[in-house]
């Protein structure tokens, strides 16, 4: 992955572009290369959040400071919040339909679903039938570079005020290897730039 690459949020923590850091990140002053073709939606803001797409990478805050045609600069300091707490916590509205397996639960079979939303974290989706708090089972994430099938664990359920699906589970994701983490951040930060819930 590459680790010039950064995601850039504004002040809420909405992403808006995404950059790639251009030289030295040693300095106080950051040269970066505004990709998506958003340089006139970076320029509405002051402060900017630079989260990367590396694990190992500390996320910063830039102000500003000049721009120049897709090139902005700006004056970077480190962020003192977990950066990976932040990466799972992305969250992005992203529908398609899927497949849950049961590996807790008193069900066998499969059982189809439909995502609500999806982090690097875990995964939010409808289903008509009934699961339970706590209860651990697989699920195919079709929305990666390739389909991935990860464990999950439900974390909680909310009613809906649509009679054909009542329920909405929320999940989060277990037991991740580094492979399966990075593809799920790579999705949810493309789905996130693409400015728009997907369907499939």
């Amino acid at each position: 992955m590459d680790q010039s690459l950064y995601l850039m949020l504004d002040s809420k923590g909405s992403p808006i572009a995404r950059g790639r850091v251009q030289g030295n990140t040693s300095g106080q002053y950051w040269q970066i290369q505004v990709e998506d073709g958003k340089i006139d939606e970076i320029l509405e803001h002051k402060t900017l959040l630079l989260l990367s797409m590396m694990d190992s990478e500390p996320s910063y805050q830039g102000i500003i400071v000049r721009s120049r045609n897709d090139m902005i600069q700006l004056e970077v300091t480190k962020v003192d919040r977990d950066s990976n707490d932040m990466r799972k916590n992305l969250r992005v509205a992203v529908h398609f339909k899927s497949l849950i397996y049961p590996l807790t639960g008193r069900w066998k079979g499969r059982r189809a679903i439909e995502s609500n939303d999806l982090s690097c974290g875990g995964v939010a989706f409808f289903t008509d039938h009934s699961l339970q708090v706590g209860e651990q089972l697989e699920i195919v994430v079709p929305v990666t570079s390739q389909p991935l099938v990860v464990r999950c664990q439900i974390l909680r359920m909310r009613p809906t005020e649509d009679a054909a699906i009542p329920i909405m589970y929320a999940a989060k994701f277990v037991d991740l290897c580094n492979d399966e983490e990075t593809l799920l951040r790579e999705a949810v930060f493309n789905l996130q730039l693409r400015g728009r819930p997907k369907t499939s």
